[in-house]
């Protein structure tokens, strides 16, 4: 794509179209109309000439935030077994991030086969047994960066420095809405905070502003926040309401026709149309209560929230990650396009997060088990409506962790290798996809790693885009998602 689209200005020179004149009257208003439709109708999104056949309409993102340790969750390395406790030699000068390159260190819990396909698996997310023929897992992942904030960024954005958009923006930009009243991407945050970066990791940067995530907490009493008035607005009455959406119509108009370009305005009326509509859409498609119980019991939230200890504890992180994924599932079957679910996301201490420097079973126990049950019943429920063969799923983290000790039960930092798995939308399940070497340090073919630009390549492909012309004129670059890099993983698919 080039900005030969809607977002591209009329020159005055040129005689007016009726695109031109529809997205220029009303001060942006007829625009935004125009922008909606062609969204639908996929004309925004890559040329239909050569364009792959979609074999996904959504994709859902589970982002392990802090860096999954690959190596005591799907990577078993039977050499760390045999060799665990001796000092740790990887044959060539290592930088690790905090000194952690103790004697090696075994995987802290026990693997063992599972699903036709006999894919090992560790017994701390035992639960995606059920579903790992369908999984497809990629073993020599490598990213570029062993800091949180540039790793995160790399894989939510394709970029390590702040200001590109995130890939739901991407997906949201180049081929609209499936629905009218919810919005297109939508962010499931960690209800503890944010990962590394913020809003960063889903901003729609310089793309159309109304590109951006929506945030919403499945937890919350008020999952969107200000979407509803205040109470304090009890003495607003509908006809006022209209008035003051009519002044501000008005107002609006007087504005843009003065400002010839700015998309700012034009995206925060699209926000707030969108809002209004989402008033009465989002509060029944949030609406986890409507669920009949066998649902629940599949998602482990039969029995509601219960006290909880003060230390981490695998029923409290099934009962917030399964909530996420039961929201993600109602947003997905009513047209939302691309829903990213986080995990872990707490500095404090005993961690909440999948930092594990001090103690990876302490840490990542917990909440390994939480995700594995809530990701293992979102696959099934997808199955059994029907929506899992066009939802692509993606499971990543920023970058894995050490085969090496740190302090004796923690994991360092290791942005060489790590894993991620991908599921439904066309994608070939019950695979494995690179190796990592024996230690889980680096790819075994160091030559021909797998990168976030071939999975995102992936992703839109799946989609029916083309990563290498689904494209934003920016600063005098066309931008894309992959930047110049990425190849479609074939092998992945069915």
């Amino acid at each position: 794509m080039t900005n030969d689209s809607p977002y591209h200005r009329q020159s005055p020179l040129r005689p007016t179209t009726r695109r031109d004149f529809l997205w220029s009257s009303g001060g942006g208003l007829g625009g935004l109309a125009l922008a909606a439709m062609l969204g639908r109708d996929r004309a925004l999104a890559a040329p239909s000439v050569g364009a792959p056949a979609p074999r996904a309409k959504r994709v859902v993102q589970f982002f392990m935030a802090g860096a999954a340790s690959h190596l005591d969750l799907f990577d078993y390395k039977p050499e760390l077994v045999k060799r665990h406790g001796q000092p740790s030699d990887f044959g060539e000068p290592v930088e690790a991030f905090q000194n952690g390159l103790g004697p090696w260190l075994r995987p802290l819990w026990d693997f063992q086969p599972y699903g036709g396909c006999g894919k090992l698996l560790s017994e701390v997310v035992a639960p995606l047994g059920d579903v790992v023929d369908e999984l497809a897992f990629v073993h020599n992942m490598t990213g570029k960066s062993g800091v949180h904030s540039a790793a995160t960024l790399l894989q939510a954005t394709g970029f390590q420095l702040p200001g590109f958009p995130g890939a739901g923006s991407w997906v949201s930009y180049g081929l609209g809405s499936l629905n009218d009243n919810l919005p297109t991407f939508v962010v499931l945050p960690d209800h503890r905070g944010f990962p590394s970066n913020g809003v960063k990791n889903w901003d729609a940067a310089f793309l159309p502003a109304q590109h951006s995530g929506t945030l919403v907490y499945p937890d919350a009493e008020a999952p969107i926040a200000d979407l509803h008035p205040h109470r304090a607005g009890a003495y607003v009455t509908p006809a006022g309401e209209a008035d003051a959406h009519r002044l501000l119509a008005e107002l609006n108009r007087g504005h843009a026709a003065t400002r010839e370009g700015d998309q700012r305005l034009d995206a925060r009326i699209r926000s707030y149309e969108l809002a209004a509509r989402m008033q009465l859409a989002a509060p029944e498609a949030l609406d986890l209560k409507a669920e009949p119980e066998h649902v629940l019991r599949l998602y482990g939230l039969e029995r509601g929230p219960q006290t909880w200890p003060k230390e981490i504890n695998a029923e409290e992180e099934t009962w917030h990650f399964s909530r996420k994924c039961l929201a993600a599932r109602r947003l997905l079957e009513r047209g939302v396009r691309f829903v990213q679910v986080w995990s872990g996301n707490d500095n404090s201490f005993p961690r909440r997060n999948w930092d594990s420097h001090e103690d990876v079973r302490r840490d990542h126990g917990p909440l390994a088990l939480g995700m594995a049950r809530g990701a293992a019943a979102f696959i099934q429920d997808l199955r059994q409506r029907g929506l899992l063969e066009d939802t692509l799923i993606l499971w990543t983290t920023e970058f894995g962790r050490m085969p090496s000790t740190q302090g004796g039960k923690g994991r360092d930092h290791n942005p060489f290798v790590f894993t991620n798995w991908l599921c439904g939308g066309g994608i070939r399940g019950g695979i494995t996809r690179g190796e990592s070497d024996a230690f889980g340090y680096k790819p075994l073919d160091r030559a021909k790693p797998t990168t976030v630009y071939d999975i995102h390549a992936t992703l839109l492909h799946q989609l029916g885009l083309d990563h290498t012309r689904l494209t934003f004129r920016h600063n005098g670059i066309d931008r894309r998602l992959t930047d110049v890099h990425g190849r479609v993983l074939r092998e992945l698919l069915a």
